[in-house]
């Protein structure tokens, strides 16, 4: 998103595109010359060589297909007929053939595309080609463990932009080491000290750390929170699959591993604890709220490494979309962390409440779309769909009735426009609110459960009936191909997603793996837009220490870092120069200039990462990660005036075993767990969970297993009668 001065880098000349064999044509020839060549242009120029991408018709995903997923790629031709594939392995065999389907013009690329199907292949392999009318795709491998390295490299792009650590070449290869940023240390001038901006307020700040929020070195609250919030949801997702444990400690390349908390918890709380810091202080002039941003008084120029930075640095005026940002990201906090670090768990939740009780005091503090100097203004004039998100976390967290009420009374508690048609992002997060309630246990009636997740799969209903309208299979509408686009499409991904895990129903993990092909090849470009997978991907993302071409001994951007996609706004002078009348999902160009196109951003990289951890999961049976199939049967087994016992059993009725479990319920009437055994019990309002004990991890097909609580109640004490395990509902 921030913007930055454009530099003085030699412009490589314009390559034409070239035709292929037969009726099959580059780019949006067949229906929009003007887009076409720019199209071509786009990813050719920027590299300097004509690539398989550029010129081959046949776009795949150039990473490759899970063995029992959706396989599919598009070829553009003008040819109205029905043409051939054939898939061949890599010796050159066939091993498998049919028809492609027309589908006629494509309004986003501005092209005519046929789409290939062969899904029903299943065989593992590696340098699979698929060959339409003379014409090679470039080549995939169709194998189980195809998404590892992106789930690993897509978090791995968050160490990358940490400020105030040292990035170790053990974790990063010597390439990517780079000293500490932004600790003081001349040339720094902060983050350990930071003054406000004038007016703003008379003090100075210590809010080191964080991420980098883009290509530049600001770190933006309303960014981080939603970044932040994707991330560890990613765990949270897993941990109700069952799957959690390919995320948990020592998963990731980061210095925390090994300490017994799950790596991706640590990378996140990298973040969190900047967020924390962004905070005003009790006994300040709106304690409570969060500063909106810091970043360098003015743009800075390219390359810089972030510890060269000589910039002042400022604190920008606390804003309520910031806050709430803040209040959710801290309140999901309290309930993840808990069980490995209660301390910190307690630290997030009171922060949560002050940001709330701040923002209920100043619920129109607006950050100013003229603040821009230095970083991106992210300005918000509308913060209802964040105070309803907010809302949402702190009653998962806490289960208290005013934040029911904030709940129920908000206008997006039953609106229609949660979901949106271009999904999710920084300043719409009102549908992450209705993920929350969707997929962790309140004390909501049934009723606004069962309303709340219908929403979730009306929503990726939407996403699939556009996908399939379109020639790319893309989620977003024709217009929706703005700054960021394939931040939007990973998002609309992640609510498939969910809709797949709260129905089981296969197709919807068939649409998240789709949108997959989209970012790494099948698109109007033929290019992969996640750097380092592909065949030929995206390598010079607007980024100031990843800068290699504008300084050969700097590296291009690591492996696993999103490029932010097709803007048909061309709003940098790159793109307004080189892709005029380029179609909408053409609007691109792999240059380091073109920060409307080709920055990169921590909001686009967590539903990368997210949809990478999910994508990489290796599902029992069919296409849908399992759900678990389950019994519960929980019993008082002593009770007194004010306390209890209970003896809870949980039966695993599915096929498979289940490693690791987390069981869940509901109180009904204030009861509260004092102890447990056989298990370790977390409560947080009326919402309790269980996790198990190291002995009892295992539940075979048929098994059980066992532990109790104590608690205390007042008056009456009715059994609870609803448990997840897992996340999955139990009967």
């Amino acid at each position: 998103m921030p913007r930055t001065a454009t530099s003085s880098l030699h412009r490589p000349p314009r390559l034409s595109a070239a035709l292929l064999t037969g009726a099959l044509l580059v780019g949006g020839l067949a229906a929009a010359p003007t887009a076409a060549s720019a199209s071509a242009t786009s990813v050719a120029s920027a590299t300097g060589t004509s690539s398989a991408a550029a010129t081959t018709a046949v776009r795949v995903n150039q990473v490759g297909y899970l063995p029992d997923g959706p396989k599919r790629a598009t070829v553009v031709t003008t040819s109205t007929q029905a043409l051939t594939w054939q898939l061949r392995n890599a010796s050159g065999t066939v091993v498998a053939s049919g028809s492609t389907v027309p589908r006629g013009a494509d309004a986003p690329s501005g092209q005519s595309t046929q789409v290939a199907d062969f899904s029903s292949y299943r065989t593992t392999g590696t340098g699979y080609v698929l060959a339409v009318d003379g014409s090679g795709s470039a080549p995939f491998d169709i194998r189980a463990d195809l998404y590892d390295a992106l789930r690993s490299d897509a978090m791995a792009f968050f160490h990358h932009q940490r400020s105030g650590i040292a990035v170790d070449a053990a974790l990063v290869g010597s390439a990517y080491a780079r000293p500490a940023g932004h600790l003081g240390i001349a040339p720094n001038k902060g983050d350990v000290s930071v003054p406000c901006q004038a007016t703003v307020c008379d003090y100075a700040q210590d809010v080191r750390g964080g991420w980098y929020d883009a290509g530049d070195h600001g770190k933006y609250v309303v960014n981080g929170g939603i970044s932040t919030w994707l991330v560890v949801n990613s765990f949270e997702r897993a941990e109700r699959a069952g799957k959690g444990a390919a995320l948990g400690d020592s998963t990731l390349r980061v210095p925390e591993r090994g300490n017994g908390v799950p790596d991706v918890l640590d990378e996140a709380r990298w973040e969190l604890d900047f967020l924390l810091r962004m905070q005003v202080p009790e006994g300040k002039p709106y304690a409570g709220m969060a500063f909106h941003k810091v970043h360098d008084a003015a743009w800075t120029g390219m390359p810089l490494r972030p510890d060269q930075d000589a910039q002042p640095r400022e604190l920008h005026r606390p804003s309520t979309a910031a806050t709430l940002n803040l209040a959710a990201a801290a309140a999901q906090c309290a309930r993840v962390y808990r069980p490995y670090d209660s301390s910190y768990a307690d630290r997030c939740l009171s922060a949560a409440r002050r940001a709330w009780t701040a923002a209920q005091a100043n619920p129109a503090l607006y950050a100013p779309s003229s603040d821009s100097t230095g970083g991106g203004a992210y300005e918000d004039a509308r913060v209802t769909d964040e105070f309803y998100w907010a809302a949402a976390e702190l009653y998962a967290a806490t289960g208290e009735s005013a934040y029911r009420d904030a709940v129920t009374s908000s206008s997006w508690h039953t609106s229609a426009d949660a979901f949106s048609p271009y999904g999710f992002g920084w300043a719409d997060t009102a549908a992450l609110g209705r993920l929350v309630l969707a997929t962790v246990p309140t004390g909501l009636p049934a009723s606004d459960v069962t309303r709340i997740r219908a929403s979730v799969t009306s929503a990726a209903d939407g996403y699939l009936s556009r996908m399939a309208a379109q020639g790319y299979a893309v989620p977003v509408p024709a217009d929706g191909y703005f700054w960021g686009s394939n931040g939007e499409v990973a998002n609309d991904a992640v609510v498939m997603a969910v809709a797949g895990e709260l129905t089981g129903e296969a197709r919807y993990r068939a649409g998240a793996l789709e949108t997959m092909d989209y970012l790494l090849g099948r698109n109007a470009l033929g290019l992969s837009y996640v750097t380092g997978h592909g065949e030929s991907s995206s390598q010079n993302q607007h980024h100031r220490f990843w800068a290699h071409q504008l300084d050969a001994s700097l590296p291009h951007p690591p492996a696993g870092s999103l490029a932010g996609g097709p803007n048909s706004a061309l709003q940098d002078p790159i793109a307004a120069e080189r892709l005029t009348g380029c179609a909408p999902a053409a609007c691109y160009i792999d240059h380091i200039d073109s920060y409307s196109t080709n920055e990169v951003a921590v909001n686009w990289n967590a539903p990368l990462a997210w949809l990478a951890a999910y994508a990489a999961e290796r599902p029992s049976t069919g296409g849908e990660p399992p759900t678990s199939t389950c019994a519960v049967t929980y019993t008082v087994t002593n009770a007194w005036n004010t306390g209890f016992t209970a003896n809870v059993t949980v039966k695993n009725t599915g096929p498979t075993a289940v490693d690791g479990w987390q069981l869940t319920w509901t109180y009904q009437d204030g009861q509260r767990v004092t102890s447990a055994w056989n298990a370790t019990v977390t409560q947080n309002g009326t919402a309790v969970s269980t996790r198990n004990a190291d002995w009892n991890r295992t539940i075979a097909p048929g098994a059980t297993a066992s532990f109790g609580v104590q608690g205390t109640h007042s008056g009456t004490n009715p059994s609870p009668t609803a448990f997840a395990l897992n996340g999955s509902p139990c009967a």
